[in-house]
């Protein structure tokens, strides 16, 4: 080999190692990891200690598998170009409907309930109006006459003085005019005005109102109205829930309509349907309701196309004969679209049919699914709001704000307001039992329209619910070419049931159907999730700082653990120094005892002294430490050792 080459094998050799030109695998990845910028295999080589040597090596293994998979879906999303479409139809459960006669009672029924209180609002309209003429059926001029009758001269009203009604005049503040005397009364108290069903504060005008007291007339409240109708139809409606409130509910369900009066035809999907099907469902305020599909029905019905044919079709028989003239003032019925679980609140969400008319309600299915805590205030259930559902039904804000009232009112008045149903061991209101619950509702009432009872505050709206948007349409019916001899049919079919000829005006058809089969779901979801998090935080720790989920773990080793592992062996060594110096004193006493022991090396042990403590002992004083002498060189010298021995030899030379 050529010296050049010699002396570069020898210079190669003395240098570090390098990739491939390592002798062993071992070396290669030895040198790998002391060099690559991947932190986790360099933390493999660096750890010392077998555990956390072995979780570095899971911590690396754990990422380079979750890599691979992640850019293995990135490669196959990206050769991935054909499209997707999915079109799903399938058969949407029909909602429960409920339909309800305006007129809650047949008034043959509750007539003689409610003879006084008839007489006594047809005296203060023809006070107050000078009305003297009421259409009424031939069937309850009888009654009416006789009820007139009874209340003649000389007999004193009852209801009108229980609650007088007043007129109030502007140019007469703090006065008004008593409808039935016709006597000036002085008005205390504050005078509230009722209005689009919020009542406010509202100076005295000419307005038509009643005056309600406690039970020791120390406090009062006026209350009037726009409108003497609204406020003889208000005055009314107070009287009517007092005496219905005493009725027994079986005796309320045979006074109003029954479902074979209600329902003249019924056709659902194409097939015949009758009363059956249908659930009663009493309203204090509605009377008999009957409810279609219910839940206590054994299956729930479905539809298998849209449109108006294979939704429900059915008929109504309203009978307007038999319609309270002071009670309701419209005629037709209501209808109310509803999950099978849920309250129907008729009087609220209810929508009104007309008769002689064919009322086509379309349904679009909407489901809403809300976040609960932290991203929302919605309750899934119910059970983390502080009211006792009072409903025999699911949780729905509406149910928990009447709840909250209802219970409220039994708190504070002792009763229970009437068109709600009664919490436990509870009654309903009655001038017998309660004189002043009049006075307590409206006072009580206020306060829930302007918050003070805190029902809107402690009362969640459901986390889950189904709302079905209607579009309605109307049309003429019957048709004038159809109207003798349907009207003859259907008279001739429900003969049992009603007892006269049908005539359009008591009859209204209704058609309800999904126009069609599309569900929307409207879903939340959070806006950053854990994934989120951890791609954003990826994002930026990798963006500013170059780091990954191995740097971050690295960091938290080097400057968590082994950081405050240094701090805990140096505040321990300050404490073993301390207590050494605390025991300073008792060991140099038990030096100085010591006789003869001048050798440092054997102050801890009382054996021979061994080679290595020998090696530490230290030099006898003044003693010299015998050296080595230096070599003569002289001696080395070959002229000068030998030159008188070899004179001759120098000699025989030079000759």
């Amino acid at each position: 080999m050529a010296p050049g080459e010699k002396i570069k094998a020898k210079i190669k050799k003395n240098l570090p190692v390098r990739g491939p030109q390592a002798p062993t695998i071992k070396d290669l990845m030895h040198w790998y990891c002391m060099n690559t910028n991947t932190h986790g295999c360099r933390r493999i080589v660096v750890s010392r200690g077998r555990l956390r040597r072995l979780l570095w090596i899971l911590f690396t293994l754990t990422a380079v598998a979750l890599i691979i998979w992640q850019c293995a879906l990135l490669v196959f999303s990206f050769y991935t170009v054909s499209v997707s479409i999915k079109v799903h139809f399938q058969k949407l459960d029909f909602p429960a409907v409920t339909i309800c006669n305006i007129n809650p009672y047949k008034y043959s029924a509750v007539s003689d309930l409610l003879t006084d209180l008839d007489s006594e609002t047809k005296q203060a309209l023809l006070s107050l109006y000078g009305v003297k003429d009421f259409p009424e059926a031939k069937a309850q001029k009888r009654r009416e006459a006789r009820s007139m009758r009874s209340t003649g001269e000389g007999s004193q009203p009852r209801f009108l003085n229980l609650i007088p009604l007043l007129l109030f005049n502007e140019n007469e503040k703090g006065k008004a005019t008593d409808f039935f005397t016709g006597r000036k009364r002085k008005i205390s108290g504050k005078i509230i005005h009722k209005a689009s069903n919020v009542m406010h504060v509202h100076e005295s005008k000419k307005l038509v109102g009643f005056q309600l007291c406690s039970n020791d007339n120390s406090d009062c409240a006026t209350y009037t109205f726009s409108s003497g109708i609204n406020a003889i139809q208000e005055w009314y409606k107070l009287h009517y829930m007092n005496i219905m409130a005493q009725v027994p509910v079986d005796k309320k369900i045979n006074m109003s309509y029954s479902a074979e009066e209600l329902l003249v035809t019924c056709f659902f999907d194409g097939m015949s349907c009758d009363a059956r099907n249908f659930t009663l469902f009493h309203h204090p305020m509605y009377g008999n309701c009957y409810t279609f599909n219910n839940r206590e029905n054994a299956t729930i019905l479905s539809t298998s196309m849209g449109g108006s044919e294979y939704g429900l079709q059915v008929i109504l028989y309203i009978n307007e004969d038999e319609y309270n003239p002071f009670l309701v003032s419209s005629t037709g019925a209501k209808v109310l679209i509803h999950q099978q679980n849920e309250y129907p609140f008729i009087e609220d969400v209810g929508t009104e049919i007309e008769t002689a008319m064919s009322t086509s309600i379309g349904m679009h299915l909407t489901e809403s699914f809300k976040l609960s805590e932290p991203y929302s205030q919605c309750t899934e259930d119910g059970s983390d709001v502080p009211i006792t559902n009072i409903y025999n039904a699911a949780y729905s804000l509406q149910i928990c704000l009447y709840s909250c009232f209802q219970t409220k009112m039994v708190e504070k008045c002792g009763c229970a307001q009437y068109s709600q149903p009664l919490p436990p061991a509870a009654n309903y209101c009655n001038y017998q039992q309660h004189p002043n619950w009049m006075y307590c509702y409206y006072q009580l009432y206020q306060a829930f329209v302007r918050e003070e009872l805190g029902c809107q505050s402690v009362c969640k709206q459901a986390c889950s619910f189904k709302e079905w948007t209607l579009t309605t349409s109307l049309a003429q019916w019957p048709s004038e070419a159809s109207e003798k001899w349907l009207l003859n049919v259907l008279t001739w079919d429900q003969g049992q049931q009603i007892n006269k000829k049908l005539n359009k005006t008591d009859l209204a058809k209704l058609l309800i159907f999904y126009k069609d089969l599309n569900q929307r779901s409207i879903m939340e979801s959070p806006a950053n999730s854990i994934e989120m998090l951890l791609s954003n935080f990826g994002g930026q720790l990798g963006l500013w700082m170059s780091c990954s989920v191995v740097c971050v773990i690295e960091i938290i080793e080097v400057f968590f653990i082994d950081f405050f592992s240094i701090i805990a062996r140096h505040q321990w060594q300050k404490a073993k120094d301390w207590w050494a110096r605390r025991r300073a004193p008792l060991s140099s006493e038990t030096h100085s005892s010591r006789q003869g022991q001048d050798n440092p090396a054997l102050d801890t042990d009382d054996d021979l002294p061994t080679f290595t403590s020998a090696m530490r002992l230290p030099p006898a004083p003044e003693a010299t430490v015998p050296g080595t002498p230096p070599p003569r060189y002289n001696t080395l010298r070959l002229d000068s050792a030998f030159s008188s021995q070899l004179t001759d030899t120098q000699l025989t030379n030079e000759s």
